[in-house]
């Protein structure tokens, strides 16, 4: 479906944001006064999922429009290079300005992408990204280091002042368009670095949260819950909350992140006070999400790569002309949506090809229970393929050659019970199982990626070689 007028199209991106971590969403310690404020005009989605827990894969999907089993950029050494038409080439087709600010992490600013210009642009560190996140078949033996927590603490890293920057250039875009109106609508993808670590953040940020007085995160195992055995794979090669060690440390880190959301609140402010100051306000359908999310210590995990609620549930909110205001819709919703919103708000037809639906049409229509939700992971520390399906009060995780998971949300929505091997849900767990297979072999995906993966390995001179390629910590700012 296309709409009748067509709008511009404002799209804000976060990276490794919880959806829970916004004040809107009741979380208690975060300030979040912008995004609330774009909540209040408009619908937030309570069940939004990444279509992959990982920055490069997720990000792929929100440009194609397509999951990452049909597209094949499995993980962070496989930046999206344009092979895949999405959205953005649909728009410069119709003959709309397309342009992005900020963080995309695709392979690099050359490749045709669906952006008729690119300003301060993020990619892959090199072009190449993670390597050595490819090795896994199998997953090395040794440890690695994890590296994620080298810097923690107040202060402003580069991704600050990145951030602060991207704010302040698309704002003067923004203005721009005001000063000189087109004739057709344009679409604008804004991408923020924060709250991806490293953990750092100015210290006004920081002195609005209790750090001492901070809850440690549920479900440790040194508390007696148990990991499941995929997971304790991933801890067993990088083990993120062994190097923060104590915690005190635990603590802080939880306070960085929830500081950095309120931190990229602040950006966020930046852009939509110009849209509004703009007079573009009433004429633009503004979108804001993040790739995936965080798990923010629970169960000992930290980052993301999982398939608990922490890591695969981002903020999706909706605003702008058609969108009701000061809705909440619990249908489940994806990444993959946006190809559709975006294209369908500036009246170009979607591809029949996109899996998603307008986000604008599901704001309008009855909360769907049925509609199902999706992820999978196939990237860096796993041994093997991750589905996740989401449907009613259901969330199942099916692991290739391990035990699945099985929680009642209804009634378990930290997801602390797992059910799987419970004979009472045996119809459960054999009708999700089911409904996977038809959407896909997961043993045959699982061997597509670790095929792809291994001829990467093979191109960079091997197992041991490609363990040596790609940055040790998060993507470095390029030097302008």
């Amino acid at each position: 479906m296309t709409t009748a007028a067509p709008r511009n199209v404002l799209i804000l991106l976060s990276d490794e944001q919880d959806a829970r971590v916004l004040g809107c969403a009741g979380h208690p310690w975060v300030h979040t006064p912008n995004l609330d404020a774009l909540a209040a005009r408009g619908t937030r989605f309570s069940n939004a999922i990444t279509p992959s827990p990982i920055c490069v894969p997720a990000r792929a999907s929100l440009a194609t429009g397509r999951w990452v089993h049909d597209i094949g950029y499995w993980d962070n050494a496989m930046g999206y290079d344009g092979r895949v038409r999405g959205w953005g080439h649909a728009l410069l087709d119709a003959g709309h300005r397309v342009e992005s600010i900020g963080k995309l992490h695709y392979v690099d600013d050359r490749a045709p992408t669906g952006f008729g210009r690119q300003h301060e642009a993020l990619h892959l560190a090199g072009g190449t990204g993670q390597v050595w996140g490819s090795v896994r078949d199998p997953l090395p033996a040794q440890p690695r280091a994890s590296r994620l927590f080298t810097e923690l603490g107040a202060g402003e890293s580069a991704y600050n002042r990145h951030d602060m920057n991207v704010a302040q250039s698309a704002a003067r875009w923004l203005q721009a368009r005001a000063r000189t109106p087109v004739a057709k609508p344009w679409a604008l993808f804004v991408g923020f670095v924060a709250p991806h670590f490293p953990l750092v953040v100015p210290q006004r940020f920081l002195d609005a949260i209790p750090v001492d007085a901070l809850p440690l995160p549920r479900l440790h195992p040194r508390h007696g819950t148990p990991r499941h055995p995929w997971a304790q794979r991933f801890v067993d090669y990088m083990d993120h909350d062994g190097e923060l060690g104590t915690d005190a440390r635990r603590r802080l880190a939880l306070a960085c992140y929830f500081a950095l959301v309120s931190f990229l609140d602040e950006q966020v402010g930046v852009v939509l006070d110009a849209l509004r100051a703009a007079g573009l306000e009433d004429d633009t359908l503004v979108v804001f999400s993040s790739d995936h999310g965080d798990n923010q210590g629970v169960r000992g995990l930290w980052n993301k790569s999982m398939l608990y609620r922490e890591s695969t549930q981002v903020p999706m909110i909706v605003a702008g002309p058609g969108v009701p205001a000061g809705h909440v819709c619990a249908t489940n919703v994806s990444l993959v949506d946006v190809a559709p919103t975006v294209t369908g708000a500036m009246g170009v037809a979607p591809d029949p090809a996109w899996p998603g639906r307008s986000l604008s049409e599901l704001s309008n229509a009855p909360d769907d229970d049925q509609r199902l939700g999706f992820s999978e992971y196939h990237a860096v520390g796993s041994p093997s393929a991750a589905y996740l399906l989401r449907q009613g009060r259901w969330a199942y995780h099916h692991y290739v050659g391990y035990a699945p998971e099985l929680f009642d949300e209804a009634v378990d929505p930290g997801q602390a019970h797992d059910l799987a091997a419970d004979p009472a849900h045996g119809a459960t767990l054999a009708y999700f199982d089911a409904l996977l297979r038809r959407m896909l072999d997961p043993v045959a995906v699982d061997r597509h990626a670790k095929d792809d993966q291994n001829a990467l390995v093979e191109r960079f001179g091997g197992r041991d070689a490609a363990l040596q390629v790609g940055p040790t910590g998060a993507t470095p700012i390029p030097v302008r």
